[in-house]
């Protein structure tokens, strides 16, 4: 690594403990990885939504593009911060997840609208806005761009699928999508 990418991957260790995952691919691109970090450490830790709301995002996010090493290093964190196993389990299963909360159950229905249909009907917006308001539904949509780009470098570059875990989604092996009707465990 040059200077440039020395001091970026020193900053990325001391805020997250370590070097790894995207951001060894993104130090390839000093100013894409700066930026890439700026955003993400926002969309993680300081953006007014609650913390089990921004780890709900990012499993919604990994789950759409079925990025398995963001799920595998978040899923015991967004259970921890209060994300119901129940709604882990539906994500991961692409089913509906119901949440005992209106809001929680509101924001879940805005992300997911605008992952699976690309637009949010007008009921779900609003409700959704009364929840959060308009700065929430903005950091919503950050946090959301964020863990999608992150979902798309993990699996373009197919970065460690940790081989000391279960695959978390019942559709996906490797870096491929299982064929209904074939036997995943055949070569």
């Amino acid at each position: 690594m040059d200077a440039r990418q020395q001091e970026l991957a020193a900053r990325i260790a001391g805020r997250r403990g370590a070097v790894r995952g995207p951001f060894r691919v993104w130090l390839h691109s000093p100013e894409m990885c700066e930026r890439a970090e700026s955003l993400g450490a926002f969309a993680r830790f300081d953006c007014d939504l609650p913390e089990h709301l921004r780890e709900l995002s990012l499993l919604m996010a990994a789950r759409n593009w079925d990025a398995q090493y963001s799920w595998n290093a978040h899923v015991h964190q967004a259970i921890g911060a209060g994300v119901p196993e129940a709604a882990v389990k539906a994500i991961a299963e692409k089913r509906e997840a119901v949440f005992d909360s209106a809001a929680d159950q509101a924001f879940y229905q805005f992300c997911r609208e605008i992952l699976e249909e690309h637009f949010v009907s007008d009921e779900t917006f609003a409700r959704a806005h009364e929840h959060f308001g308009s700065k929430g539904l903005v950091d919503t949509i950050g946090a959301l761009g964020n863990f999608t780009m992150l979902g798309m470098c993990l699996n373009t570059f197919q970065v460690d699928l940790q081989a000391d875990k279960e695959p978390p989604f019942p559709d996906i092996r490797g870096y491929g999508r299982i064929v209904p009707g074939t036997d995943p465990s055949r070569p």
